[in-house]
């Protein structure tokens, strides 16, 4: 934590910057750890509204979702501010209107009040990621790329795992001092935005600037790669839905579910760095079919393990395919966006992980109910399979769309 926070940045803030790249890249990623850190108040937000405000489970789970609902606008308005004010400006934006969204809805004391602010956390909360990884994608070289990337999602968990930790022992002090230590964080990570992040957006004039939606539409490479993307999140989720349910029926005790997450964050905690450089300079496309691959396998051995050894090892495996995942999917989405339009199609990017993380648990949750874990497992590793095929298929228009960095479209 030390090393990461102490990275040496040079500032600079031009039209079109010539970029020192291990400053921007060590500036977003402590941004990402500062504010990942204080991610406190979402965490307890259903513990918060039952036990603080005296909500009913139902209600706190309607504004829960009122924030999921927000999140995902905030993806997409994310990116597209990105493209029109600039990375900088947006990642201020989130960050600042965070802070003060966060001590609305912990100040709010009437229903309509906690839902409305409850909307604007989750308008605001994700602003910041499409833009900064716009501003990664905007980075020469594609090595440079996919080691920004690693180093941000290494942060992130990072930033969760002390987040957890913090949290549990913050909130015995009140929930009220979890959401005022979130909005200093959100305020903290826009201070290292304004002192140490340039702005990266290329160069290009407001007419020049085309509108996302009609490129998008047409093109179907994007449309491909994001529908791949929400199948494998919509896998992926099935390790916070349907696998602590499969675990509690094995007669397995709740902190068991917790055990095994914990090795999930610890081995990603020490294997990505090495992932980044084990797989730079290898085909994006063969580590994300077989990340994929393994992902699949992993879930799909649940239909074989009972104990808590053997799903621990079924979290190795899928584990270790989350890891590769991670190193490259910003850098897919990065060789796939037009350089006026990378803010746009990095918040579509990211709105893969949300639509993912709302289908996953709705699916997994019905196979489990009405065909059982077995099934649910051994198709979890069927779909693993069918991304590794879809994958292979698609991998040699990708390789040519990457050759010009998105193209003219």
């Amino acid at each position: 934590m030390t090393v990461l926070l102490s990275v040496s940045v040079m500032t600079s803030t031009l039209s079109r910057p010539r970029l020192r790249l291990p400053g921007l890249i060590g500036a977003l990623a402590t941004v990402h750890f500062v504010s990942r850190a204080g991610g406190f108040a979402q965490t307890f937000l259903v513990l918060y509204l039952t036990q603080d405000r005296q909500l009913s489970p139902a209600t706190a789970g309607a504004v829960a979702a009122a924030v999921g609902a927000g999140t995902a606008g905030s993806l997409l308005l994310g990116g597209w501010l990105s493209d029109r004010i600039g990375r900088r400006h947006t990642m201020l934006a989130g960050f600042l209107g965070t802070a003060f969204a966060l001590v609305a809805l912990g100040s709010a004391d009437t229903l309509p009040a906690i839902v409305a602010s409850a909307v604007g956390v989750g308008l605001v909360s994700e602003l910041a990621r499409p833009a900064g990884t716009a501003s990664v994608a905007d980075l020469p070289g594609a090595r440079e790329r996919m080691r920004a990337f690693g180093l941000l999602f290494w942060a992130t968990n990072l930033g969760f795992s002390v987040s957890a930790i913090m949290g549990g022992v913050l909130v015995r002090y009140g929930y009220g001092l979890l959401f005022w230590l979130n909005a200093a964080a959100s305020a903290g990570a826009a201070l290292v935005v304004w002192l140490r992040v340039p702005e990266t957006r290329p160069a290009a004039s407001g007419a020049s600037r085309r509108a996302l939606l009609p490129v998008v539409l047409h093109d179907r490479l994007l449309i491909t790669t994001a529908l791949i993307f929400v199948a494998y999140f919509s896998l992926f989720f099935q390790a916070f839905s349907t696998l602590p349910l499969a675990m509690t029926a094995d007669g397995l005790p709740s902190a068991m579910y917790g055990t095994i997450l914990a090795v999930n964050g610890v081995v990603i905690l020490i294997a990505q760095p090495l992932a980044v450089r084990l797989l730079a300079g290898r085909d994006k496309y063969v580590v994300l079919g077989a990340s994929m691959l393994l992902v699949g396998l992993g879930f799909g051995l649940g239909a074989v393990v009972h104990g808590g050894v053997g799903y621990a090892g079924a979290v190795l495996v899928w584990t270790a395919g989350e890891v590769g995942i991670a190193v490259m999917f910003g850098a897919i989405f990065a060789d796939l966006a037009p350089a006026d339009l990378r803010g746009g199609y990095m918040g579509i990017a990211a709105t893969t992980w949300g639509v993912g993380g709302a289908l996953g648990p709705l699916l997994g949750t019905a196979v489990l109910e009405r065909a059982g874990a077995t099934a649910l497992w051994l198709g979890c590793a069927a779909v693993g399979v069918a991304l590794f095929a879809v994958l292979r298929a698609a991998a040699p228009a990708l390789r040519v769309r990457a050759s010009v960095r998105g193209g003219d479209l």
